[in-house]
């Protein structure tokens, strides 16, 4: 669930809902979602939270992927625990955890005017429930390190149970009578002990100097300065121990202050349930944006250029051939009739062949737009995400000359082409596997334009998974029942009747239709891709992609149709909606794609 969908959808209907029965449903509704090996790609495709390698570090002898940790009070019931070592983070709390649990029924208030959620402490999990959902695990993405309560004995316990299937455990900062009795636990446990305490009470902080903690938790407030200013208090009194800190992160640049003053790791609380699952992402993404930049240029980024340039090109060729043409020479020696023939018989035949051609070259320079702009903007810079969407989009879009073949009719023209095309892609494949840098940002804020932007990008998402959806379609039409109801009646013939004026007249239209459909596919992917990955604070490249690669297929689409005087509502009425989608899209993303660091 991504921000554009979280924000824009799900918490209007979820904020209705009891605030227990909510954080349920999603939880187990996207671990379900992550106990297959699909399901995890399936989250991965739609919100690509795999931090950057540059954020990795070691801290307790534990190897982290990012700074950013998520605090037991959000998923006190382990219901989400799959789904979470794929958001992003790179450690998870778990716990408290207790004996016997907390036997009343949690109760939560959500004051949804000040952001805040009551009823989240005093609440423990049971150590055989917490044995029983790690266990069930199938694997361990992410260090966990387990919160304990209770008595010394029961502490022990505890930790002596859960010692295989934890990184760390987190205890409250009197745990221990002595120093000795913590030294003598530690060397047992082998493990790290990290004592928490709350930035309310630092009494204990003088007595902790003497047990050589593994590492301090700092909690218990919800203002960022507040937390900052005893942070940089602890970080004097223990210079070189690791110190995370859980809660008071609203927004990016909360976590960027925290790390920038000392904290080791930072542990996302309720906050992260009013600024979103995306938060993570946008802290990984801010945190390598302060980091030093590696000069990474992939040498493949040109071939994938020229791949780009070849189709622009060749969408334009098909464009004045349409225009004037339509039926080309190896058409016609393939039909065994002359163009003449064919308006004597029919005029409309040959204006309906060429709104397949002319939305076919449409498409295919708004693909080869966005193919030059990922190239030279994206795989240039050696960012994985525009190179994967290259080459996702590319492989389906070859797979796609299978359709030409299924009726028949394979003219030599897309044959070429094919031939030109397939060694300048593998070329760009090949030499631009450096390509694997994580993106980075500016975005530092909740701001009216970043809410702006989900919605902009919510329409971008669905404007590539319509036009994915209408090339799939278009692409089963032409190979199998070639016309839709509107078709036929636009033609005022029936299928047997071309059949009976030409037999090789329907492969051909078929041919066509297949192609449209086929460059739809991949455009859509493009699209679609582009929309998920690309949409970053200050990414004008992006805004322009879309703004600029969308005109050629909208106006070969849609004014086509007036021109040969097809414009039956329902057959348009997609791409009206398109229209619409693309519009707000470009509306809504102006303010943060176009804004300057």
């Amino acid at each position: 669930m991504p921000d554009w969908s979280y924000h824009t959808i799900f918490k209007p209907i979820l904020h209705e809902l009891p605030p227990t029965f909510s954080r349920e449903f999603i939880h187990r509704g996207i671990s379900m979602l992550s106990s297959s090996a699909i399901g995890e790609a399936c989250i991965e495709f739609l919100g690509h939270m795999a931090p950057s390698n540059k954020l990795e570090k070691s801290l307790f002898g534990v190897q982290f992927t990012s700074p950013v940790g998520l605090s037991g009070q959000i998923d006190p019931q382990l219901s989400g625990l799959k789904a979470f070592q794929n958001l992003g983070f790179g450690f998870i709390e778990i716990g408290p955890v207790s004996i016997r649990g907390t036997e009343k029924k949690e109760e939560l208030l959500v004051d949804y005017q000040n952001e805040q959620i009551l009823g989240l402490t005093g609440f423990s999990i049971m150590l055989s429930t917490v044995k029983e959902q790690l266990h069930s695990l199938k694997k361990k993405k992410v260090p966990f390190f387990i919160r304990v309560e209770g008595t010394f004995q029961e502490i022990t316990e505890i930790c002596e149970e859960l010692l295989p299937l934890s990184d760390g455990f987190i205890l409250n900062s009197n745990a221990f009578d002595s120093a000795d009795q913590y030294n003598q636990f530690q060397e047992k446990l082998s493990k790290p002990v990290i004592f928490a305490f709350s930035t309310e009470n630092t009494a204990n902080i003088d007595k902790l100097k003497n047990y050589d903690p593994s590492g301090l938790l700092l909690e218990g407030c919800h203002s960022p300065d507040r937390m900052t200013e005893t942070l940089l208090a602890l970080r004097n009194s223990f210079n070189n121990v690791p110190i995370i800190t859980s809660g008071g992160v609203k927004e990016p640049v909360d976590a960027i202050k925290l790390l920038e003053n000392g904290a080791s790791l930072v542990m996302l609380g309720f906050e992260y349930v009013f600024a979103g699952p995306g938060l993570p992402k946008r802290i990984n993404e801010a945190n390598s944006n302060r980091l030093p930049k590696e000069s990474v240029i992939a040498k493949g980024w040109l071939w994938y250029w020229l791949f780009g340039s070849a189709i622009t090109v060749a969408g334009f060729i098909a464009l004045f051939f349409s225009m004037t043409a339509i039926i080309l020479p190896y058409d016609e020696f393939f039909l065994g009739i002359m163009r003449k023939d064919i308006v004597d018989f029919n005029p409309a035949i040959l204006y309906f062949m060429a709104h397949d051609r002319m939305t076919l070259s449409g498409t295919m320079i708004s693909g080869g737009i966005i193919y030059l702009q990922l190239s030279r903007h994206g795989i240039r810079y050696g960012l994985h995400w525009a190179r994967k969407a290259v080459n996702i989009a590319g492989m389906i879009g070859f797979l796609g000359i299978l359709l030409f073949i299924g009726y028949g009719y394979f003219d030599w023209l897309h044959g070429l082409f094919w031939l030109i095309l397939l060694p300048l892609f593998i070329f760009g494949y090949t030499k631009s596997k450096n390509s694997k840098a994580a993106p980075s940002s500016i975005n530092l804020f909740n701001h009216k334009y970043w809410k702006l932007s989900l919605i902009g990008q919510l329409s971008f998402v669905l404007l590539g998974f319509a036009l994915t959806i209408g090339g799939i379609v278009i692409s089963v039409v032409g190979a199998s029942t070639i016309f839709v109801p509107t078709d036929l009646s636009y033609l005022c013939l029936t299928p047997e009747a071309l059949n009976e004026f030409n037999e090789r007249l329907i492969p051909v239209i078929a041919h066509d239709r297949a192609g449209f459909g086929s460059a739809l596919l991949s455009v859509g992917l493009l699209v679609l891709m582009l929309a998920l990955w690309g949409i970053r604070e200050g990414e004008g490249w992006v805004w322009w992609t879309f703004t600029i690669g969308a005109v050629p297929a909208f106006l070969s689409g849609i004014i086509t149709h007036f021109i040969i005087g097809y414009t039956d509502f329902v057959h348009l009425l997609p791409a009206y909606i398109a229209v619409v989608l693309y519009m707000t899209g470009v509306i809504c993303t102006a303010p943060f794609l176009l804004k300057r660091n």
